[in-house]
């Protein structure tokens, strides 16, 4: 005789489920962010801590929410198909499962695309994600056994844990793509670059440039407050250094003063930078390899 289901460990265990899914999301986001170039402003990591910290009763109780409103009727519809199917009961729920959670979320989700006119494409996708997601929780929940909620915290745990640790030991060993400035070259330069403000600087393969209300920065600025711009024409000239980090642009014009530019961004979309404020600071002002039709426009 099969033990009674119990939908109230149903709707734990899937919340849990939920949680889990949340901080492999967060491990995996923090992991990818350091494959990318660095942003204008480095983000205070403390202050994200606290705030994925202060997040998680949020996080739980949304996660018991979902799992009250789909996943529960969803492994309920399930045992409701395969009522009467005697040992295989077990094995068509699992399949029954994740068509029964797409059922219930159908009808929110086409009527948020009809009243926001969202694009189908992006309408399918949150649609499939979101039935993937809340599957994998009815799933997790439908055996009846014992100490479920306990393996199901061990394993979803050491599963969080792991990928933080074997991505970290990627990153380490170059396994895993860690982010780094693509090689330029002087013929790179060549052509306009620029900043957020259409301030730009022209590079001409003669070793020419012409400045056009490029920010100067003075020590403790930050990227978006006022500062200074110059404008004036002088040389420049690449300097490939030992390795990709320590290539730099010097650029001379008499009445703007700036250190060597750093390189950054990718090769599809390469960035030159300088520091702002204090040494160290990681706030970055930054020009963009502009395309032709871009020049054209600035």
């Amino acid at each position: 005789m099969r033990q009674k289901r119990s939908y109230g460990r149903v709707l734990v265990v899937s919340t849990l489920v939920g949680c889990l899914e949340v901080a492999l999301t967060v491990v995996v986001v923090l992991l990818y962010v350091q494959t990318q170039p660095p942003p204008d402003e480095p983000p205070d990591w403390v202050t994200v801590g606290g705030s994925l910290v202060a997040t998680m009763p949020l996080v739980g109780f949304i996660a018991f929410l979902l799992s009250l409103v789909f996943v529960l009727p969803a492994v309920a519809l399930a045992d409701l198909i395969v009522r009467g199917l005697g040992n295989r009961a077990a094995r068509w729920a699992a399949v029954a499962a994740p068509p029964a959670v797409a059922a219930l979320l159908a009808a929110p989700v086409l009527v948020y695309a009809t009243h926001n006119d969202t694009e189908t494409g992006s309408t399918l996708v949150f649609w499939a994600s979101a039935t993937a997601s809340l599957s994998l929780g009815a799933l997790v929940a439908l055996p009846r056994g014992e100490g479920l909620l306990r393996r199901v915290a061990l394993w979803g745990t050491a599963v969080v844990a792991g990928t933080a640790l074997f991505g970290a030991l990627g990153l380490a060993v170059g396994l895993l793509p860690s982010y780094e400035p693509p090689r330029i070259g002087p013929e790179t330069m060549a052509g306009t670059w620029v900043d957020h403000t259409r301030g730009t600087l022209v590079f001409t393969a003669d070793g020419r440039v012409q400045a056009s209300g490029v920010g100067v920065h003075r020590p403790g600025d930050r990227p978006g407050e006022p500062f200074r711009r110059c404008s004036g024409s002088g040389t420049w000239f690449y300097e490939p250094g030992r390795d990709v980090w320590s290539q730099r642009v010097r650029v001379e014009i008499p009445v703007c003063h700036w250190q060597a530019w750093r390189v950054d961004g990718t090769g599809q979309e390469p960035r030159i930078s300088q520091e702002v404020g204090d040494p160290g600071s990681g706030l970055l002002y930054k020009l963009r390899k502009a395309s032709d039709r871009t020049s054209r426009g600035t």
